[in-house]
């Protein structure tokens, strides 16, 4: 199939159509409003179901419906109605039901703005609602990587049978690239989710609850899960950019790894040996290829849109023998490549040796 120029809402939609789902529930927010915007005019064209809900809340526990019923079936917000969709989103992962979850983020805190920020990963990674859960996170780089990731997000929810996130932003969402789509149709049978509740004739009922009212079955779910979790760690997913001599390691996801690449090409123009590590799954967190990336870099930078969140799960990751430094923007504000440049130049003048972070 030939490329296409969209922008990056709009391919993802279509790439979530392409990958078999035909349910969408969700509520206006931008800056990822043309996601419902292009679901709602070409869902019903291949049979496929678009509410607009009265709330965020709505939205989600129509997804739990949906998905327990075995639909593929995705919804999509922003900062403010992901955090509104917590409550359900943890339902939905003690039920362990699949779906997709798109979050285009957006500064806060609070309603904050609509320009682009990186400050839900805490939120996307750690589990934002109540209880101790995970969703996978998978966080694309550029609208190509969006179309190609959104159907593996989809596989991944019905394998693990549990939420998985795209973390994209809201340039992302806004900025229009050429892509190209997959022409393999995929349809998805409630044969295929022997569990799910699509009427008792000829079987025994099916049961999807989250609700454990006794603590011995409460926990016996939790530990379940837990495998489960752990289990997901075979799913890792990234980038590495010229780390191979690198003793400067620059470590961003999404647009923020995009400035970070320019500022590798920036750095290595200078003589300065700087690398990328592009984590595209954020859980489960790459972490030995962290490490691998990391061998004999003398300083690790991040770079991000938030005041240091993925920060702290880098430092974690290499086990504080690093230095581990943040360059971050926050409230809508973009780092730029000279910026990020200037604090390279900074650490690699430092002196300052490892262990010392």
């Amino acid at each position: 199939m030939a490329k296409v120029l969209m922008k990056g809402n709009e391919a993802l939609a279509e790439a979530a159509i392409r990958a078999g789902c035909r349910y969408f529930f969700g509520y206006p927010i931008t800056p990822q409003n043309e996601i419902p915007q292009y679901l709602a005019r070409h869902l019903p064209e291949v049979g496929g179901v678009f509410v607009q809900a009265e709330s965020e809340i709505a939205a989600i526990n129509m997804v739990y419906g949906a998905a327990g019923a075995g639909a593929r079936v995705m919804t999509s917000s922003s900062g403010p109605g992901i955090s509104l969709k917590q409550e359900g989103i943890s339902y939905i992962a003690c039920a362990e039901l699949p779906c997709v979850i798109v979050n285009m983020q957006r500064g806060g805190p609070g309603l904050g703005g609509i320009q682009p920020a990186q400050s839900d990963y805490f939120q996307a990674v750690k589990g934002g609602g109540h209880g101790d859960y995970k969703v996978l996170v998978l966080a694309p780089a550029t609208v190509q990587e969006m179309v190609d990731l959104i159907g593996k997000a989809f596989d991944l929810a019905d394998e693990y049978r549990n939420p998985v996130m795209i973390l994209g932003d809201g340039i992302l969402g806004q900025m229009m690239e050429t892509v190209e789509f997959s022409t393999e149709k995929i349809e998805i049978s409630n044969s295929e989710k022997p569990w799910a509740t699509t009427g008792a004739k000829g079987r025994k009922p099916n049961l999807i609850n989250s609700l454990f009212l006794d603590p011995v079955e409460l926990e016996k779910h939790n530990l379940h899960l837990q495998l489960k979790f752990e289990s997901m760690a075979k799913e890792v997913l990234w980038e590495n950019y010229q780390t191979d001599d690198a003793e400067l390691i620059l470590v961003g996801y999404g647009t923020s790894a995009r400035i970070a690449k320019a500022v590798v090409d920036q750095a290595r123009a200078l003589g300065i040996k700087a690398g990328l590590f592009r984590p595209i799954s954020l859980f489960p967190f790459p972490k030995d290829a962290l490490q691998e990336a990391c061998r004999q870099a003398k300083h690790v930078l991040t770079v991000e849109m938030s005041m240091g969140q993925l920060v702290e799960d880098v430092r974690y990751n290499l086990e504080f023998k690093i230095p581990v430094h943040l360059y971050g923007r926050v409230g809508g504000m973009v780092p730029t490549a000279r910026a990020v440049l200037e604090e390279v130049k900074r650490w690699v003048s430092s002196g300052e040796e490892a262990g010392n972070a």
